[in-house]
């Protein structure tokens, strides 16, 4: 629009602007009657109304009691897929990103992986055992971990079969199943290579493999130069004790490679000179390609988003002025771009990103959106700043094959329908 005048706006009447401040007072007034008139109904609440629950005392502080959300939240819960594995003990629940609000998920909602349930560790009688390619073998406890120096940084957490189930066609009509194997949290705890300065590294040290403490002895190997890097051996989480299911006591944070290498109840780290191919690394999480042959040691999780509102579970109610809303992640550092296309990637508008922006962590993006009831296809593309692009399915598949389990990043796409209501699905 162009910009008026700017003498038209010095000799403007003042009559003119009193008659605006009179329309806008009325429209108030209206607006203020309407809300009045129903004080009579015993079933609207609305002010100048005095609802039930202003007019008695709540209940006061409790004792020893932990807090809890509002009952009114009770959808804002993990679930699972009864019929992806063979149990529970070897299972995964998803986080519910449909209602997440910032970059942070909290920990009683942050996703679950297990390959043989969630152990109970004393924390009294935990070990962290160091050994292998070093100069000192060393025990430490939960005690002696707490005494060295401290980090909190906050970084996402992806299971690497998050969209899994997507290769080949959509299964699920749902945010939470197709991306909701994402956390991302505030890990307090000790940087790796403070521990590795007390034990010393022999020439020649390259691989570390760390084992957990549950029933599967959950193993990967993991490369020195990233253990030494950026790696956290956490004990908190947003701002408490790890919880149970999220490796209490004690748990590795590899920060931006996949979800299996953070090693949960961490119990040993064997330092040597070559991986160790364990189960976890060679009959799982590889990526069988269209000619056959499994690609090994794939652990960055590249630039990946969705559109969080509207979903499936959250669909637009009428024509209006909405918000997109979405989260936006890296492995390999900050997100630099979110673009968001309404018919399904013919035209892109740059979103914008929400602070804090950080390495390696879930990035909020927003758009506004003025939907005037006609069919829509919603996407999110993002870039990082290495100047990786998200790319479509058709693009992925040309690289990976259908056989693929894991690393699904590709855009998603949400069918927006005249009723408000959202459908996941696939373009060719």
């Amino acid at each position: 629009m162009a910009e008026q005048p700017k003498e038209q706006l010095r000799t403007a009447p003042s009559s003119d602007r009193r008659r605006l401040l009179r329309t806008g007072m009325g429209a108030g007034v209206a607006a203020f009657a309407v809300a009045a008139s129903g004080r009579a109904r015993a079933d609207d609440p609305s002010p100048p109304a005095d609802p039930d629950w202003s007019q008695s005392l709540g209940p006061g502080i409790g004792d020893r009691v932990y807090g809890n959300p509002s009952h009114f939240e009770k959808d804002v819960i993990r679930r699972n897929v009864p019929w992806l594995t063979a149990n529970a003990e070897s299972s995964i629940s998803f986080t519910p990103l449909q209602y997440q609000q910032g970059i942070i998920t909290p920990s009683s909602v942050f996703f679950e992986r297990y390959h043989a349930g969630r152990p109970t560790v004393d924390p009294a009688q935990h070990r962290l055992m160091v050994h292998g390619m070093v100069d000192r073998p060393l025990l430490f406890t939960m005690d002696d971990i707490k005494r060295f120096p401290s980090e909190s940084r906050i970084h996402f957490i992806e299971c690497p079969a998050n969209g899994g189930m997507e290769w080949r066609a959509p299964q699920l009509n749902s945010l939470q199943y197709t991306h909701g194997m994402i956390g991302c949290a505030e890990w307090t705890g000790v940087k790796l290579s403070t521990i590795f300065a007390q034990t010393g590294l022999k020439p020649g040290a390259k691989w570390v493999l760390a084992e957990g403490a549950d029933g599967a002895h959950m193993a990967r190997s993991i490369p020195l130069d990233k253990m030494l890097d950026d790696v956290l051996l956490v004990y908190a989480q947003n701002g408490e004790a790890l919880r149970p299911e999220q490796g209490y006591p004690v748990r590795l944070v590899v920060p931006g490679w996949q979800g299996n290498v953070n090693i949960k109840w961490i119990r040993r780290l064997q330092i040597g000179d070559e991986p160790w191919y364990t189960r976890e690394e060679t009959s799982k999480y590889t990526e069988l390609m269209a000619d056959g042959k499994a690609r090994g040691f794939t652990w960055p999780i590249y630039a990946k988003s969705v559109i969080t509102f509207p979903c499936p579970e959250m669909p637009a109610k009428g024509p209006g002025i909405y918000e997109i809303r979405g989260l936006a992640w890296s492995g390999l550092g900050k997100v630099k771009q979110v673009d968001v296309s309404l018919d399904g990637g013919i035209n892109w508008t740059t979103a914008r990103l929400h602070g804090p922006i950080l390495p390696k962590a879930l990035t909020k993006f927003t758009m506004e959106w003025r939907w005037d009831g006609s069919p829509a296809l919603l996407q999110s593309r993002a870039m990082d700043e290495t100047g990786f692009v998200q790319p479509t399915l058709t693009e992925l598949r040309a690289v990976r094959g259908t056989n693929a389990i894991y690393n699904n990043n590709s855009i998603q796409t949400w069918q927006v329908k005249p009723d408000g209501s959202v459908f996941n699905v696939q373009l060719a």
